[in-house]
């Protein structure tokens, strides 16, 4: 377990951990989760998206941003049974909005350009096509994070078996998000869910 806040979010400790640490530390045939909370920009000139860490400048993402596609590539690679990608963030500054906005996660990610993912992977994301990802500011939280922490405690069980399943997951935090994004902040936020099918049945936890 690792986590990177702040100050030891940098490049450089995305690209040590992503194109290293992971390496060094997965088990064959072990499950890996991978959760980004924070801003993401776009490459105006090719559009490819970026993280954009501790150090990052939205206004020069290609030489201070770490690519998506750099994440998935290393991903890719993994030994795991399982890759689990949760993103808090999106990736595209359309309309011409600012890219880092007041009580957003600006910049939205679009899932469907060229990313080729394992057969092992699966993502989830805040949001689709040219939305905000907004942030649940009475409860500390963005509203995809917010939504994935309550199903994951328990809420996400639909069928009460005590097992949370990817697609039940998913299914719970999608309709709650819409809701609250339109309800508080007269937004659409659509969450995206990208996996295999035989990856949905997945269980996640265990009551």
């Amino acid at each position: 377990e690792q986590a990177l806040l702040n100050e030891h979010a940098t490049n450089v400790d995305l690209a040590k951990y992503f194109e290293k640490w992971l390496w060094n530390n997965v088990e064959k045939d072990g499950s890996v989760f991978i959760y980004y909370s924070g801003h993401g920009a776009p490459n105006t000139k090719t559009g490819d998206a970026y993280l954009v860490p501790y150090d990052g400048d939205p206004s020069f993402i290609e030489q201070t941003g770490y690519p998506l596609k750099k994440l998935y590539e290393s991903l890719n690679k993994l030994p795991a049974k399982e890759i689990i990608v949760a993103l808090d963030s999106c990736f595209s500054g359309a309309g011409g909005k600012s890219v880092i906005a007041k009580g957003a996660r600006p910049l939205v990610m679009n899932l469907e350009q060229d990313i080729k993912l394992s057969k092992n992977m699966i993502v989830m994301s805040a949001s689709s096509g040219d939305q905000i990802s907004s942030t649940y500011e009475e409860k500390g939280h963005g509203l995809f994070t917010y939504f994935m922490l309550k199903g994951l405690k328990g809420e996400g069980d639909a069928n009460g078996d005590g097992k949370i399943e990817i697609g039940e997951l998913f299914s719970y935090i999608k309709p709650q998000v819409e809701r609250i994004a339109r309800k508080t902040y007269n937004n659409e936020q659509s969450p995206q869910l990208i996996a295999p099918i035989d990856l949905i049945k997945q269980k996640l936890t265990e009551k």
